[in-house]
């Protein structure tokens, strides 16, 4: 089956190659799927480096999570068994979770990780309650539209940072009651917006610089979560400011539960069952075809992407 390979660490564009691989082979309570489509994370491009938390040793096929039809003939989605990723004909799934009547493929595949990691971020690792103001940044990416609904459906004021005009239009329709477009001074526009109370709790799925003006901006006893590092710097957080204004550096690594706390996952997507009431509706912004991985990497790296970003199937 054609599948794109990682044959050594190095930079996306450079060591993605096409390859004709021996179909992946499931194993117990592992379900093969024919995949329709496959969501890009920004971690896609950390494994291809060999940068990501979780090494994977070459050769290897990227491409965490994907919707399929089993053999059976049941239409699913769900994360992959690495190392046979899911930018590939076909992929081995080690939970499934039915694909939701009005779902696109392109929808369902974007719907595990980003929702999963707003949910544990939002309602486990912290306690988003009605009323309180959330601030998230880069609003209105994968990671970040998932949080703006998700938001909103737990009863909170959102305040979403966006980087341009179009990206402020998207954040707006996910639900964003204000929108901030790539301001000059964070802290100041957070703080008139909140009266100087700040944000109760912070998304960031950036780090660097966002980070510094988050932890400024964020309230008294407030929740700062630690998302990821999209932006390049991983931040540092003084200790004793965290001290003086009683606040929290909360580390969101999602994806170490379905090692450690597999009954967790299963019950966080069940809470996830909100897309039937619509209360969130994945946001697909940009589908590409299977052989074009490398050009939507490179949007996805350059953070000019909106909502998910998905591969279809060869």
């Amino acid at each position: 089956m054609r599948a794109w390979r990682v044959p050594a660490y190095g930079p996306f564009d450079e060591v993605l190659e096409v390859a004709d691989v021996r179909r992946p082979e499931p194993g117990e309570g592992q379900t093969r799927v024919r995949v329709e489509a496959a969501a890009l994370n920004f971690a896609d491009i950390l494994y291809c480096s060999g940068e990501y938390q979780d090494r994977i040793p070459p050769p290897f096929t990227p491409g965490l999570e994907v919707a399929g039809v089993t053999e059976d003939g049941r239409r699913v989605f769900g994360p992959v068994v690495m190392p046979h990723g899911g930018f590939a004909e076909e992929a081995v799934l080690s939970t499934t979770w039915p694909w939701p009547e009005g779902m696109t493929a392109a929808q369902a595949a974007g719907f595990f990780v980003a929702y999963q990691t707003g949910w544990c971020a939002l309602h486990h690792r912290t306690t988003l309650s009605p009323g309180e103001t959330l601030l998230v940044l880069a609003a209105a990416g994968g990671v970040g539209a998932a949080a703006v609904q998700l938001g909103r459906a737990a009863g909170a004021r959102v305040i979403a940072v966006v980087g341009d005009e179009e990206k402020a239009a998207v954040a707006r329709g996910l639900g964003a009651d204000e929108v901030l477009v790539q301001p000059e001074d964070l802290v100041t526009a957070v703080r008139e917006l909140t009266d100087g109370h700040g944000a109760d709790v912070v998304y960031d799925p950036v780090g660097g610089d966002s980070f510094d003006a988050a932890r400024r901006v964020v309230a008294w006893e407030g929740r700062l979560l630690v998302i990821g590092f999209a932006g390049g710097r991983i931040a540092h957080a003084p200790t004793n400011h965290a001290l003086v204004k009683n606040y929290a550096v909360i580390g969101v690594h999602w994806a170490v539960y379905r090692q450690r706390a597999p009954e967790l996952v299963a019950a966080w997507q069940r809470e996830l069952e909100a897309w039937a009431r619509r209360a969130i509706d994945p946001l697909v912004g940009a589908e590409y075809a299977f052989d074009d991985l490398p050009a939507a990497l490179t949007e996805l790296a350059a953070r000019r992407t909106t909502g998910r970003v998905v591969l279809r199937a060869p």
